[in-house]
């Protein structure tokens, strides 16, 4: 052991019991980051690699030689991960995980790395992933960034190396992260980079996230920094999203920052918006409402209809009756043709959606409510589309129907399509 190893702790406990979530985190590649994908490769790769070939100078022997030491290498990871993972009490798996990690010589990592690739474990084992990774990345980053580089086919082992990396030596993961990345837009190390240091310098890592252009990696960056803006305090995380200068930015930041305080208190979260020019505070009120209406429809409601005429108002009623809308879509019908004052074209459509699952025979009437045709033609499209799938008896009669208000030639296609319906019967 030394003083480096990792230590139990709740944080750790939460990752190997969370692997889920951490599994299905998109990666910058827009790919979900699993070991399978990544110890699968490029086509043919393992199997070159474990015969070797005669172009490459090495002879069948030698190339079964090298396999069977890889195994002996291997075999004593996957003993210790299949005894681990047979532990039914996650507390005691989780230090089980991290004992073993901990026992582990600088040398050893990437053998237990390939292993733990190669057996395929699946998105419940990402949270082992992640802490080996790390153990390896506190011991020698760059080797353990040489073998995912060369290995992995997406950034998610590289970012979570670079996250370690950043949170003891910023300066080293930063240049590491500007000399591998070619070619345009956004660097994609920098996430991980930006990851590691937010939780031990905020400050920093906002900085190196503002200098990123408007990309998937941005807002990824922007993710994983917001959680420890807020341990700031409220006033200093609505202070910091208000600072931003890049339009998209801001409005992402305010968004995010305003839905984590609207859980602890959305009274103060709407002020805040309401005193707040520009359209990221007009953005994020409709998810401050909705949250708030889920606690407390009175007091949300009452807030609302104290609110002046604009822009932010109209926001206000949407999150209102999208909260209504999926608990009790006929009381937030009622409720949106009591203030259609305030209703816009996107008002109409969340509602649309948010009562079809429960009552499509309500969300249908209120397409005809949205003011540009093509949203209302695609709304009927889509809606009327997934109603005959799901109850085509109901939606037929619904189409056909005289006093239906479909415009004709999308009731046209929807025809067209119970007649194909019909045929493949």
């Amino acid at each position: 052991m030394t003083s480096k190893n990792l230590t139990v702790t709740a944080a750790a406990v939460v990752v190997l019991s969370g692997a889920a979530f951490m599994a299905g985190r998109i990666s910058a590649s827009g790919k979900k980051d699993t070991v399978e994908e990544e110890a699968q490769g490029p086509a043919g790769a393992r199997s070159a690699r474990a015969t070797g070939s005669a172009a490459d100078g090495v002879t069948a022997r030698e190339a079964a030689q090298k396999a069977a030491r890889e195994r002996a290498k291997r075999e004593p990871v996957l003993a210790a991960m299949q005894r681990i993972n047979l532990m039914n009490d996650p507390i005691e798996r989780a230090q089980a995980w991290l004992d073993y990690v901990n026992s582990l010589d600088p040398a050893q990592y990437e053998a237990a790395v390939a292993a733990f690739r190669d057996e395929g474990f699946t998105r419940e084992h990402m949270g082992e992933y992640e802490i080996l990774l790390s153990a390896w990345a506190r011991r020698d980053p760059i080797s353990a960034l040489d073998y995912a580089q060369a290995n992995t086919g997406n950034p998610f082992a590289r970012n979570t190396i670079l996250a370690t990396w950043a949170s003891s030596d910023p300066d080293a993961a930063i240049a590491w992260a500007e000399q591998h990345f070619e070619g345009k837009g956004a660097n994609p190390w920098m996430v991980g980079v930006i990851k590691g240091l937010a939780a031990s310098d905020p400050s920093r890592a906002s900085t190196l996230m503002t200098a990123m252009p408007m990309s998937q990696e941005r807002g990824e960056a922007l993710g994983s920094l917001v959680p420890y803006m807020m341990q700031q305090g409220g006033d200093a995380a609505r202070a910091w999203a208000e600072s931003i200068t890049d339009d998209h930015l801001r409005n992402g930041a305010m968004a995010q920052v305003a839905d984590r305080l609207a859980k602890l208190d959305p009274a103060s979260t709407a002020a805040w918006l309401s005193s707040t020019k520009g359209d990221a505070a007009v953005q994020a009120m409709d998810n401050v409402l909705s949250t708030w209406a889920e606690k407390d429809k009175s007091a949300a409601t009452a807030y609302y209809e104290n609110m002046p005429t604009g822009d932010a108002r109209s926001s206000a009623l949407r999150g209102i009756t999208d909260t209504m809308a999926q608990s009790d879509p006929k009381a937030a019908a009622a409720f949106l043709d009591q203030h259609s004052a305030d209703a816009t074209d996107r008002t109409y459509q969340q509602f649309v959606w948010n009562s079809f699952g429960s009552a499509p025979e309500i969300a249908v009437q209120y397409i005809a409510k949205i003011d540009d045709e093509g949203n209302r033609n695609g709304t009927y499209d889509r809606l009327l589309g997934g109603w005959l799938r799901n109850d085509p008896e109901a939606a037929s009669a619904y189409i056909n129907s005289a006093s239906s208000p479909i415009p004709a030639n999308v009731r046209d296609r929807l025809q067209q399509r119970m007649q194909n319906g019909q045929r493949r019967q």
